[in-house]
């Protein structure tokens, strides 16, 4: 997934409205947006590695992610897509996971990992790039935001060239 916008805790009968582009390795196989095994993740999935790039849970749980643009990715790193399908099978409220996540955060190549929690009105961003300014856990603020292939909110070239009215 190349690009997100959404808007959180903004709208007044929306908590959270979501506008999300995968245009990334278009060779890469996938499975269409669909009920995985035991009915409780709803989202598409990598068919290579098996995680997801987005996807929610019967219990108000949505979690998606993009790849942080590096020159130089390293092979035989843990796939980021796996990420996505931890949180949503586990029971962690998004700091707990993002802040479980950060043990290891140095095992993947470059992500950046958005976890909702609609019930609880919970939302985290974590970031494993760039790396001199280590691990980046924050709850994410009311309002509109961007993520690209750089930290949240930054003004990436297709970030800046697109014009949203919302």
């Amino acid at each position: 997934m190349c690009i997100a916008v959404f808007m959180w805790e903004t709208h007044p009968l929306y908590p959270f409205l979501l506008f999300l582009n995968r245009d990334e390795y278009h060779s890469r196989p996938t499975k269409p947006l669909g009920w995985w095994e035991g009915g409780e993740i709803l989202g598409g999935r990598d068919v290579q590695a098996g995680g997801t790039w987005l996807a929610s849970s019967r219990d108000g749980r949505l979690t998606f992610i993009t790849n942080f643009r590096e020159l130089h990715s390293r092979p035989h790193t843990k796939t980021r897509g796996h990420l996505s399908v931890r949180f949503l099978q586990s029971k962690k409220k998004p700091i707990e996971f993002a802040k479980e996540v950060v043990k290891e955060a140095d095992q993947y190549n470059g992500f950046n990992l958005i976890l909702v929690d609609l019930c609880s009105k919970s939302m985290v961003y974590l970031a494993n790039r760039p790396k001199e300014n280590g691990n980046f856990v924050t709850e994410v603020s009311s309002g509109i935001h961007v993520l690209s292939h750089a930290n949240l909110d930054s003004l990436w070239l297709k970030v800046r060239s697109s014009t949203i009215r919302l």
